[in-house]
């Protein structure tokens, strides 16, 4: 019964995330009420409530589905014992462009939270959880870049902190025009050769070294 109860409880909050993930593309966060999202999903507000603490908590739970598919790759890249984190970073960031053309679910989160979010004063909340995650991320690109210089994937004079930037922009940028304009160009066909011209940027570029 307990188990019921558990299963019950995941598929409620499954709905909520996914009529979230809906209502959100379709008129943006702050338009967007809990109780549309109730709506959708067929749920009462209440259970929006036992699941969410308010709807910068709900926002986050939908972001955090988007590392799942990549989290192995990731800790690969990182993890200072791994022979090749340049190639695991590699891979982790064609996956990211592949995901996107292939997945309508990451693709409709990440246009939402690129083009239809607004940090108005009732989502601050959504805003530092967005910096700390913006931080969080330039940690982890850092830890690879780090091991693959150790690995002598990288030069040993590049400018780490400059490269983060250099390399989290780039990504950012690829990202925001495709989700603009996805005709411009085919982004999972291209998916390596942007990555590798990234990668060029890093080992060639006088600018990032130190």
């Amino acid at each position: 019964m307990v188990r019921r109860t558990k299963e019950d409880a995941q598929k409620t909050r499954s709905q909520i995330l996914e009529a979230a993930e809906q209502a959100f593309h379709q008129r943006g966060m702050s338009r967007t009420t809990l109780a549309e999202i109730a709506s959708i999903a067929g749920v009462t507000r209440g259970a929006i409530y036992w699941h969410f603490s308010n709807k910068a908590d709900l926002v986050q739970a939908m972001l955090d589905s988007l590392h799942e598919p990549l989290d192995e790759l990731s800790k690969a890249s990182q993890n200072e014992d791994e022979v090749d984190p340049l190639g695991f970073l590699r891979l982790l960031l064609i996956k990211l462009f592949e995901q996107l053309v292939l997945d309508t679910k990451i693709r409709r989160i990440r246009e939402t939270l690129i083009y239809k979010c607004e940090f108005t004063d009732a989502m601050c909340d959504l805003r530092q959880q967005r910096q700390s995650a913006y931080l969080d991320i330039n940690g982890r690109i850092e830890l690879s870049l780090s091991n693959a210089v150790q690995r002598g994937q990288l030069p040993a004079d590049l400018n780490i902190p400059r490269a983060v930037i250099s390399l989290h922009g780039y990504i950012d940028g690829i990202v925001a025009q495709w989700l603009l304009v996805p005709d411009s160009f085919a982004l999972a066909q291209e998916a390596a050769a942007l990555v590798d011209a990234a990668l060029d940027m890093l080992r060639l570029s006088p600018a990032l070294r130190r």
